[in-house]
Formats: C-alpha cells, structure tokens, sequence
C-alpha cells in the first residue's frame, strides 16, 4: 500500500511516516520492523516492542497472548534487535528513526513495555541513555534522549493511562516538518 501510494501519487519516498497509539502503536513498531526501507521516521503511542506477539493464538485483544500486553516479555536489546532483523534479514540499511510514549499509570498495555521497546529501538539504532529532560514536552513528561536525539527518544508519562495523548506538534518536527521545537 506504502509503495503504491509512493508511485501513484509521486510521493517522496523520503518523507514517509508512521505514528499510532495502542494497537496502532502496535502497528507502528512492526511497520518499522518489517519495512525499514519504507519509512524515515516513526512514533509509537503506547505500544509494544515488534515482535511481542509472535506466536500469539489471535490478533484481537480478545485472542492475543496477554502476556505481551501485561509485560511480561523481556529480552534484552540485542534478543529484541535480533528478533527485528529476523524480519527482513536480506536488509543492510539503517532503521528508522524512533520515538515512542507510554503513560505510567497505563494497565491496558504495560507500562513496563516501554522499556522492552527502549531496548529495542536504542540497540538497532546502536545508542545509548543520554540524559533525561523533565517536564518536556510538557508537565509530566520526561524525554529520555539517547545518543544525540536524533535516531532515538522515548518519553515517559506520570500519572497518565492508556492511551497517552497525541503529541501532533512534537510528532510533526520528529518527521522533520520545520517551525515546531521539541
């Protein structure tokens, strides 16, 4: 569909994005996962590290593995990375660049998940825990910055459920479209 769009509309495949939350965020890290050629750059809203649910019996969360929901699937970043790469494993390039959310008080998809999909995301893009910047982008916020910030950041919520709310500004300068700060 992502190609077809491409081709049919002359789109730049360069500027290709992906953002979703809760199972669209779900979506998010698999899309990136599996078609890593197709986008430059995703944000992931409360979701799961691509891969949690292999093997699960179903696709609906009334079928699905609970265990991937609940946080009970932990690897460490190079079982997660690996895990991506299985994918599409023909595939040299760079991943895209990630940004992912996830509110502390959330009980539908764990809280606990952010960090499987930190040590995914963080390990394919080969980046480290830099610092964290509090109250960013707004109150109750933290953004945690790996490496240089612009491959990879995460963002953790106080006090907020499932699903953390849409960030569109902040979303709109991680795909590069100018004017707005994070």
């Amino acid at each position: 569909m992502v190609r077809y769009a491409i081709a049919r509309y002359e789109a730049d495949p360069q500027k290709v994005y992906v953002t979703g939350g809760s199972s669209g965020g779900m979506m998010v890290n698999v899309m990136c996962a599996v078609y890593p050629d197709l986008f430059s750059a995703c944000s992931a809203y409360s979701g799961v590290p691509a891969g949690c649910l292999a093997g699960s019996p179903g696709f609906s969360p009334l079928t699905a593995d609970p265990n991937c929901a609940n946080g009970k699937i932990k690897k460490s970043g190079e079982q997660w990375a690996q895990q991506v790469k299985s994918f599409h494993s023909d595939y040299t390039g760079d991943y895209p660049r990630f940004m992912t959310w996830h509110g502390a008080a959330d009980t539908f998809v764990s809280y606990l998940n952010l960090a499987e999909q930190v040590k995914q995301w963080s390990t394919l893009h080969g980046v480290s825990w830099v610092k964290n910047v509090t109250n960013s982008p707004e109150n109750r916020y933290t953004q945690m910055v790996y490496g240089d910030g612009v491959k990879f950041v995460a963002y953790s919520v106080q006090g907020v459920a499932h699903p953390v709310p849409v960030h569109e500004a902040v979303d709109l300068a991680w795909f590069g479209f100018g004017g707005v700060g994070l």
